[in-house]
């Protein structure tokens, strides 16, 4: 059995068709070539349409429906240009992936002719079904209602023979059903946030962008091994599986030598993504076996997101044709790293100016500090918020795991830093942060280095990096416009309310200065508690957290709660980004997610205990009686015992797990059945506290039996080989 699953997988590398090769040459001849850009506007549209469209994009005025037109046939030529037959929005609803619909561009024209057509209006607007998506009760299906709007500000492409736009997704009252609609929301709050304290520093209508670097980790699996595991196909992670002897403990795959055909699937995907206009920059080995990362340069962080649920599209495809399975769970294998999505986000103006960057002068330090304390204090009051955006069924097996940071939200700054905040607090003047340092080796033909004003702390979910803060916590499978929707609000709503207090002191009396270094004090003192430089895996923080009033919840059921706590609802309601009713449709969509996820995840687990292991262990169990009886048959009672005393054990062995593991697989069938009376919060509640541990329970006797039976009787391709590629 376990040669036949490697014949399987050495013949599907041997068809696997290579269909889009990288061409030879420079990246710059043919990047973007597939994004209706301003290269190709200029080709594509008059003068005075693309400034009015420039206008949409960089300054957010609105489109004339007269010059949507004029856009619609431009983008509508250079798409058949390119070879597209079809156009559809893309959107993003609440699923955590995207959604799509076809059209034709060819409409029938007068006898027996037809014509090619895409009008202003469907640019602007369609209307897919609004029902059959997650909407927490927003929609039901007999309103079935929904709306589809261009985001002009995220440019359109071509897939295959299809132009795609980017939208928005909202339903017939008017309520968000996507995650691009509370980000967009989101980005505005924080962009006038920020630009009002800006103006405190001499920066008077500064053009401010929140940005995105995201940093996507994933596993790479076999095809045919893949579709030889149900629990894979059905729910992107082994529910079942005994360790591999060796796996990440030598630390040998970390930034290793990329095995070749990882390597020709990461420059396809490479290809694929530069045609898309996405800068991707970086590719290695991560941690566990089997294991990579994929990193762009920084972008805004609606582009970012909409380039990173391109790039986990493209992955899925371009990995089939390398004979591979792209795997974005966060967590597939059991007692190996699992995969996250870093998040690195920072403000900044679009002349250069970076407001999580130290400056050279102490007033630059001083704004600095400003927009650090405020970031700090936006977390340190909404951590339990910050953490319900990354709360999910899959994130819950990676978080505080020793390889991810802690379900508790705190802040690493760094020695220099919390230094300089540590100043702060005991001194009315400026403060001054050291630059970057030079460090010697000693070595004559080595440079000297640069050292950063920060190290890197890999316990800390929410870490100061140099410029920008790394939001480590979000999951690998995620839309990670769900996380910084929620950090865009928190640090926007705080902004105006440090706005509101340095206002108070400069109207008793405070020079602008003064107002602004005082309150930045007393801002810093008031988040202190969020900062921990510390490990963040041990138990004394757990404890020291608790003790701190940090959210320390770990069921993800109750993690859910925090979006519509008073504070949550008050933040999102005062920034515009979404209304209770929307928080609370959330909040249903959340449980209900968890609730499906834990059911496939026990529905399978028991199909495999019954249809896979059981049958295969009864099996091989009959074959050890069978021996047994023979060999009891050849010696005495004495000498039977001694020579199949081992035999006897793996016998009884085999049928207390099987025994047991039926049991779990009958518990498991019968408490899903019962739940299916249960709704909303109640359901994922009773799923976290009496599924899980069900689940965690029968892979232990089905792992027992996995080393125990014949490995050529055994089923499922094992751990050994899923993780290493051949």
């Amino acid at each position: 059995m376990a040669n036949s699953r490697f014949k399987a997988v050495e013949e599907a590398v041997r068809r696997t068709p290579l269909e889009a090769v990288p061409p030879a040459g420079e990246t710059s001849v043919y990047y973007g070539s597939k994004v209706f850009n301003r290269d190709a506007m200029r080709k594509y549209l008059s003068e005075a349409t693309r400034r009015k469209i420039y206008e949409t994009i960089e300054r957010g005025a609105t489109l004339d429906k007269s010059v949507a037109e004029h856009v619609a046939a431009g983008m509508k030529r250079w798409a058949m240009d390119l070879g597209a037959t079809h156009y559809t929005h893309w959107f993003q609803p609440l699923t955590g992936g995207t959604a799509e619909k076809h059209d034709s561009f060819t409409d029938p024209h007068g006898r027996g002719s037809a014509v090619e057509n895409f009008s202003g209006d469907l640019l602007c607007q369609q209307e897919p079904d609004a029902s059959s998506f997650p909407s927490g009760g927003l929609r039901n299906t007999f309103e079935a209602r929904g709306y589809t709007a261009w985001d002009p500000s995220s440019p359109a492409f071509v897939v295959g023979d299809t132009l795609v736009v980017p939208t928005v997704f909202i339903s017939y009252t008017g309520e968000a059903l996507d995650y691009k609609t509370p980000l967009l929301r989101s980005v505005a709050a924080v962009t006038k946030a920020t630009s009002e304290v800006l103006e405190y520093f001499g920066i008077s209508g500064a053009d401010v962008q929140s940005y995105l670097g995201w940093e996507q980790e994933y596993f790479l699996i076999d095809t045919a091994l893949y579709a030889q595991r149900p629990d894979l196909i059905l729910s992107e992670r082994t529910l079942i599986g005994h360790g591999s002897s060796k796996n990440q403990q030598l630390e040998d795959h970390y930034f290793g030598a990329i095995p070749q055909r990882v390597l020709e699937f990461m420059k396809d995907l490479e290809f694929e993504a530069y045609l898309l206009g996405i800068p991707v920059k970086t590719r290695h080995n991560e941690v566990a076996p089997n294991q990579f990362e994929l990193a762009p340069v920084y972008e805004e962080v609606n582009l970012a997101v909409d380039h990173n649920l391109l790039v986990m599209s493209l992955m899925r495809k371009v990995a089939e044709r390398h004979g591979f399975k792209a795997i974005l769970h966060e967590k597939p294998f059991a007692g190996v790293n699992g995969s996250g999505k870093h998040c690195n986000w920072s403000l900044g103006t679009a002349d250069g100016i970076g407001l999580m960057s130290p400056g050279k002068t102490p007033e630059d330090n001083l704004r600095f500090l400003t927009f650090m304390a405020n970031v700090l204090k936006a977390v340190h009051d909404n951590n339990g918020l910050l953490k319900a955006s990354i709360a999910t069924a899959a994130n819950a097996h990676r978080l505080g795991a020793n390889e991810a940071p802690p379900a508790i939200i705190s802040s690493f700054l760094g020695k220099q830093v919390s230094a300089a905040f540590e100043e702060l607090l005991n001194t009315k003047d400026l403060v001054k942060i050291g630059a970057k340092k030079g460090y010697s080796l000693g070595i004559s033909q080595i440079p000297e280095l640069l050292v950063d004003n920060t190290d890197r702390n890999r316990t800390s979910p929410f870490a100061f990096t140099g410029n920008r803060f790394e939001f480590r916590a979000v999951g690998s499978s995620a839309n990670c416009g769900a996380p910084l929707s929620v950090l865009n609000t928190i640090v926007a709503y705080q902004l105006k309310q440090y706005k509101k207090a340095v206002d108070k002191r400069i109207a008793a009396g405070s020079s602008v200065q003064q107002a602004v270094l005082d309150e930045t004090r007393e801002t810093y003192r008031a988040a202190k508690d969020v900062v921990f430089d510390g490990n963040g895996y041990s138990d004394e923080w757990k404890a020291e957290a608790k003790r701190r009033g940090l959210d320390t919840e770990s069921s993800v059921p109750v993690m859910i709660d925090a979006f519509t706590s008073s504070q949550s609802i008050k933040i999102h309601k005062d920034t515009k980004v979404l209304t209770e009713v929307e928080l609370k449709a959330r909040n249903e969509v959340r449980w209900e997610e968890y609730s499906k996820k834990i059911e496939i995840e026990a529905r399978t687990v028991s199909d495999l205990a019954y249809n896979h292991i059981i049958p295969v262990a009864a099996r091989y169990q009959s074959l050890l009686l069978d021996n047994a009886t023979k060999l009891k048959a050849l010696y005495t009672e004495k000498e039977f015992k001694q020579l199949a005393s081992d035999e006897l054990e793996w016998i009884k062995d085999i049928a207390k797990h099987t025994s047991e593991a039926k049991k779990i697989a009958d518990k498991l069938d019968s408490l899903c059945d019962k739940l299916e009376e249960c709704e909303g919060r109640k359901k994922a509640l009773k799923y976290h506290d009496e599924v899980v541990p069900q689940l965690e329970a029968i892979r232990q006797h089905l792992d027992a039996l996995e080393m125990i039976v014949d490995d050529q009787m055994w089923p499922l391709p094992k751990y050994r080989e899923l993780l290493f590629i051949r």
